[in-house]
């Protein structure tokens, strides 16, 4: 009997809270005249084009055939060979000791792991 009596002012309250919301959305907030967009952010420290290093490509031609050499700080890693006929072909780097592996398609050539073990 006791929840009866205090149900209904409870329900009271709620309906006044709901419906003083329901005035203050409806109100707009006021903003200031004087507002000014941000600037433009600034990017990281340390991040500018300038950073990245792009290869220098030496091209030759040798007769019909073309190779492109490509160089990062003087040390040539990669050839590109276009034959006068067929398809061309990459030639990658394999070692520090000059060996050299052809390449021919979308997946690379088997990494085979050269560690010097004893040397005499």
């Amino acid at each position: 009997m006791k929840f009866k009596y205090l149900l209904q002012p409870l329900s009271l309250l709620l309906a006044l809270l709901a419906l003083s919301g329901m005035a203050l959305a409806a109100e707009k907030p006021a903003f200031p005249e004087n507002l000014e967009p941000l600037p433009e952010a600034l990017p990281p420290p340390g991040a500018s084009d300038a950073d990245i290093e792009e290869p220098q490509v030496t091209i030759v031609k040798k007769g019909e055939e073309q190779v492109e050499e490509y160089r990062m700080h003087g040390e040539l890693y990669m050839m590109k060979v276009t034959p006068s006929h067929g398809v061309p072909y990459y030639l990658m780097r394999e070692d520090q000791e000059g060996g050299w592996s052809r390449l021919e398609g979308p997946t690379p050539p088997p990494v085979i792991p050269k560690w010097i073990l004893f040397r005499f």
